[in-house]
């Protein structure tokens, strides 16, 4: 398991949380040192480098779209004050909160964005089983992202704002979590849902995302490894094994299905992947 992977997606996914580098050295699962040089070796950047410029970045995007309040984006962002803040902010952008803020331009800016994570074929994937999906509806937190530009690399994060907020989700539906590839077109956008099943959508407050997932015939797999090799395990199934399978892709969702195996905090436990097949 490559530990630079490992730790990307636990950064991401955990960006408003406090981390350390012992906690992300501990999830990629080496010593301090040993991550030090992985990450650095993979990225270019050091890991708690690495977390500032996100974090920084990430609060430039609310300050320019009109975030009311400085000392939240402060303190969501690890820093203990509105000073601190403003400090490291103008030290690594060269502005100030204020002014991105009042001028909403991010054009100037040198934002970080997530660093995609690895996505070369694998040499062996274990075959799937066959099954057929019942309909049902999915309701989460909903972003739109494209196939080819790496923007997919804010999937993690999207993750850790579904975890805050699934409390909020009316009328759900058992334990397990979904992650919802849909309305995809020609030009490699997609959206993808972070989610749970819920009963119906009459009581969805409309900060919600929603999709109704069809009746369907799918062929399942299994992802044991670290929830950061997926894209290792998508890019083999569809462009290795389903080519030499003989079955057609049916233009319907795909998903990743979470039950109580998966630990969100650390993302081991494994996962199903789902992709519809036609008849």
């Amino acid at each position: 398991m490559n530990p630079a992977q490992k730790a990307l997606w636990y950064i991401e996914s955990h960006l408003g949380a406090p981390l350390t580098l012992d906690e992300i050295a501990a999830v990629a699962g080496v010593s301090r040192f040993h991550l030090v040089r992985a990450f650095a070796e993979a990225t270019g950047f050091s890991v708690m480098r690495y977390v500032r410029a996100r974090r920084l970045s990430e609060a430039a995007r609310e300050l320019a779209a009109g975030a009311p309040d400085i000392l939240s984006l402060a303190l969501d962002a690890d820093y203990g004050s509105h000073e601190a803040f403003t400090r490291a902010f103008r030290d690594h952008f060269g502005v100030t909160p204020e002014t991105v803020r009042a001028t909403t331009c991010l054009t100037t800016l040198n934002l970080q964005e997530p660093i995609t994570m690895i996505s070369t074929a694998l040499d062996h994937i274990d075959p799937p089983r066959i099954a057929t999906g019942k309909a049902f509806l999915v309701a989460g937190i909903g972003e739109r992202y494209n196939h080819g530009n790496g923007s997919d690399a804010g999937i993690p994060n999207q993750w850790q704002s579904f975890h805050q907020q699934c409390a909020h989700i009316p009328r759900q539906v058992g334990n397990v979590a979904y992650g919802v590839c849909c309305n995809g077109d020609d030009a490699g956008n997609f959206d993808y849902i972070a989610g749970v099943e819920v009963a119906d959508f009459s009581d969805l407050p409309r900060e919600f995302a929603r999709v109704r997932i069809p009746e369907q015939k799918y062929v399942v797999f299994t992802h044991a490894d670290h929830i950061s090799t997926i894209r290792r395990t998508v890019n083999t199934i569809w462009n290795q094994w389903l080519p030499a399978s003989g079955l057609k892709a049916a233009d319907a969702p795909n998903f990743e299905r979470y039950d109580e195996t998966f630990d969100p905090a650390t993302g081991n436990g494994g996962f199903e992947i789902w992709l519809p097949v036609k008849e």
